[in-house]
């Protein structure tokens, strides 16, 4: 059996379904017929023990998710960053000299914690609201093709869907992507996050700390309650002998690293290790077929944007087909897709790069280097137009930004 759909959406994780919601959702003036596939259910997405991690959301991904419709079922959910620190504590938990201090302006902050098991369930309950989103689940791609005419997915139940644009939003290893032959450059760290939620004696008043370490950046990010997400990156032998210890073990190598500033800390949640790298794709689009997320771009998490990466191009693309169907041309023509490609190649590189960077300066462990570092920046944080452009960096409000990441449909 062929069935015909006008955008075919392979990958129903965070980045898939916000497309679907962005493209066909309760809130879309000129809704698109939507085809969701996906080898697993993605209702069990939304279990605490799939993934453990959360995501940042800057204040431009909350515009966007209140245009979606969505953020209502989000904000129960979500822990304001009120302020942020940044310390060097290549010494340990005992002296970390703070560099970098950014507080909340106004009524404002500067992000939202939100545990990805929330996110997961708001975005999926506004794809099933929709008559214009159709769900695949449990059935895997088996072949792809992407012309002449329309694009042609195969699935695993031997189903057929036959589209004017296939998204791939299947993840860094994309099957999508390969059946284009788009290659990606870059290259895999010898880091490995570890991801885990504590709970601790004392509030955390909404502060975020990132602490750098040669190993890598040991991050505790506040959640609803006297909870905190954790991302602690080790070199990647390191990490994988702390996830095997016992769980009194790993608490104890913990708060080492921790500190007792928040008082006892205990495991909320399971542990879980991500291999970190950085690839970017050599080309963000193909013949009637886009790129997005993790598909498209892997970057380090020391500053949380990966997932806001991936709504910018979300919001970019849902502009792009919208403002072709509006007018009547092909939502999967080649004029449409250049357009998405050349708004988000610009951003994606150079955000990945500031990453790299970022990650690799503070790695160091040169003495010099350190010094030379720290100094530039506390002399940073003594300055306050500098100092604010970094917080609008951080709160996505840079840029050519999409309709959606300004509150807006397109």
């Amino acid at each position: 059996m062929i069935d015909k759909t006008e955008v075919t959406i392979i990958g129903a994780a965070l980045n898939g379904l916000a497309a679907a919601v962005a493209l066909a959702g309760p809130s879309v003036r000129r809704p698109l017929n939507v085809t969701l596939i996906d080898a697993k259910d993605p209702r069990a997405f939304s279990q605490q023990d799939f993934d453990g991690r959360s995501s940042a959301i800057t204040q431009s991904a909350k515009r966007m998710f209140e245009a979606l419709g969505v953020w209502e079922a989000i904000s129960p959910h979500a822990q304001p960053m009120e302020k942020i620190i940044v310390t060097d504590s290549a010494v340990g938990p005992a002296n970390r000299p703070v560099l970098l201090n950014f507080a909340a302006e106004g009524s404002s902050p500067t992000a939202y914690l939100v545990e990805n098991r929330f996110l997961y369930r708001a975005l999926l309950d506004a794809a099933l609201a929709s008559a214009h989103v159709a769900l695949r689940a449990g059935s895997a791609l088996s072949s792809i093709s992407f012309g002449p005419g329309r694009a042609r997915a195969t699935l695993t139940d031997g189903g057929t869907i036959r589209s004017n644009l296939v998204i791939a939003a299947d993840g860094r290893n994309s099957k999508v992507r390969g059946a284009a032959n788009i290659g990606m450059v870059g290259w895999s760290y010898d880091q490995m996050a570890i991801v885990a939620t504590v709970e601790h004696e004392l509030p955390h008043h909404g502060c975020a700390e990132e602490h750098f370490r040669p190993p890598g950046p040991f991050a505790i990010l506040p959640l609803p309650g006297n909870r905190s997400s954790l991302v602690w990156v080790e070199t990647k032998a390191d990490a994988t002998r702390i996830l095997a210890l016992p769980d009194q073990d790993f608490l104890q190598e913990l708060q080492q690293r921790f500190g007792t500033h928040l008082g006892e800390v205990t495991l909320a949640s399971g542990r879980h290790g991500y291999p970190l790298a950085l690839f970017v794709a050599r080309e963000f689009t193909g013949p009637r077929l886009a790129l997005i997320g993790d598909a498209a771009h892997v970057v380090h998490p020391l500053a949380g944007l990966g997932f806001n990466l991936g709504l910018r191009d979300v919001a970019a693309l849902a502009e792009c087909v919208s403002d072709a169907k509006a007018i009547g041309l092909d939502v999967g023509g080649a004029s449409v897709l250049e357009r998405y490609a050349t708004w988000r190649r610009f951003d994606t590189v150079a955000t990945a790069a500031a990453m790299d960077g970022m990650n690799r300066l503070f790695g160091n462990d040169n003495t010099l280097l350190r010094l030379l570092r720290d100094a530039g920046l506390l002399a940073v944080n003594r300055m306050g137009s500098l100092k604010s452009a970094f917080r609008r960096e951080a709160e996505g409000v840079t840029g050519a930004q999409p309709k959606l990441l300004r509150g807006m449909m397109p």
